[in-house]
């Protein structure tokens, strides 16, 4: 059986503590850019909403410049 040497053990304990916090690090960024996504996304209906009010509004206006025009 393959017997590790000092140093050997030592290299694979650091990898595992570069990987756990590496694995860390990503977690924390992902939370964040879910945190990000969900702000943003709430943002756009938000904005949709918006729009689709401002048009119905506008359709509204040109009806009644529409009827104002059929008037004259």
């Amino acid at each position: 059986m393959y017997r590790m040497e000092k140093d050997d053990l030592q290299q694979l304990e650091q990898q595992v503590d570069d990987l756990l916090r590496m694995s860390r690090r990503m977690r924390e960024e992902n939370r964040l850019l879910k945190a990000q996504q969900t702000a943003w996304v709430a943002e756009r209906a938000k904005l949709v909403e918006k729009t689709e009010l401002a048009r119905n509004r506008i359709d509204k206006m040109m009806n009644r410049l529409k009827e104002l025009d059929e008037q004259l």
